[in-house]
Order: structure tokens, then C-alpha cells, then sequence
């Protein structure tokens, strides 16, 4: 979740300086700094429950998951966001040797919040699409059982959707599986 803070436009390293020294997240965009909000319960259930299924899955692998700490930045245009879960194999490149901006993600997934859905679903995929590690785009939404999977194919995206909790999500680029029933087991749902 995210909010965007008071007009100040900043070239990347000013941000990454700033941010850097800032004791909460915030993500950047078209010079602008967008100050990262809490998730709440479900949010961090899915997340936490997703990031479990694959690091258990990719345990002697390598590959490495990381969760909503871990930075990356896209390029040619220069954005920086804080996925919910990350996932890299073979060795990690990082922006600098501070170890905390990622460059090759392979897989990014988001939990969706009303306030980011529509950024996530459009302009913030738009971003992570330059990436070319990323071969897979995962939102995930909190509020009903809805998984948006995106894979790259050649120079296409492929998409699929899961609505229903007997469903199984299949990551092809690392070979794992998260059924929905794992990653929704502690949500409830209004």
C-alpha cells in the first residue's frame, strides 16, 4: 500500500540516498516519492504464506525469496518499488554494494489493496516489464480469492486467472506450485 507524499522531485540517487536514511519505506516514480503505508492482517498473511510455500519448494535450489524489504529497480526508466515477494535465481545483481536493490527479479508478486489495485494492475507492471529476468507477475487480492498470474512468453505476456480456492498456482520459471487453498488458508473473508 501506498500514498503519494508531499511534491518533491528527486533524480534517482537523491532518492536512494534519502531512502536509504528514512525509517519507513517509500517507493519512487517519475521523480516522485511515494511513502509505503502499513498492510494490514490479510495482507500479511498472504504474503508471509506465499513467500513460506515457495522458500520451502526452492530449498536447495538457486534460487533465494525475499519479502517486502527487498528493493527493485527498473531500467531503462528508472523506478524503484518494494514487491511484496521477490523471487531471484542464480546470483542476485544488485545496484550497488549496499545489497538492497535487486535488478533480476524473476518472479514479482503483489497483494493487492484498494488504494494500489489499479496502479498495480497497469502502470507499476508497465514498469516491472523492463525487467528482462522477469519472467513472472503475480497480484494477488485480499478482499476475494483472485489471482492474476502474468507469464512472459518470448515477447508476450500470457495471462491467467484463478477464482476458485481448489485452484493451484503454477510457477513454470522456478517449477513450484502454491495452491490458493495454502496461500488464502488464514484469510477471512467478508
Amino acid at each position: 500500500m501506498s500514498t503519494l507524499t508531499a511534491q518533491t522531485h528527486l533524480t534517482p540517487e537523491e532518492y536512494l540516498t534519502w531512502e536509504r536514511k528514512q525509517p519507513f519505506k517509500n517507493e519512487y516514480h517519475n521523480g516522485q516519492i511515494i511513502a509505503m503505508s502499513g498492510a494490514n492482517r490479510w495482507h500479511n498473511c498472504i504474503t508471509v504464506d506465499i513467500a513460506v510455500q515457495l522458500s520451502n519448494q526452492l530449498m536447495g535450489k538457486e534460487c533465494e525469496v525475499y519479502i517486502s524489504q527487498m528493493r527493485v529497480r527498473t531500467s531503462p526508466e528508472i523506478s524503484y518499488f518494494y514487491p511484496d515477494v521477490i523471487v531471484v535465481c542464480g546470483e542476485p545483481r544488485f545496484e550497488d554494494d549496499t545489497f538492497d536493490t535487486l535488478l533480476n527479479p524473476i518472479i514479482v508478486i503483489e497483494v493487492l489493496s484498494p488504494s494500489t489495485a489499479a496502479f498495480d494492475r497497469g502502470e507499476k507492471f508497465e514498469y516491472y516489464k523492463q525487467l528482462a529476468s522477469l519472467q513472472e507477475y503475480v497480484l494477488i487480492s485480499q478482499d476475494s480469492v483472485r489471482v492474476e498470474h502474468y507469464r512472459r512468453e518470448g515477447t508476450q505476456w500470457t495471462h491467467n486467472k484463478l477464482q476458485h480456492l481448489e485452484d493451484t498456482l503454477s510457477f513454470t520459471s522456478i517449477e513450484c506450485e502454491a495452491p490458493l487453498r495454502a496461500i488464502y488458508r488464514r484469510v477471512r473473508f467478508l
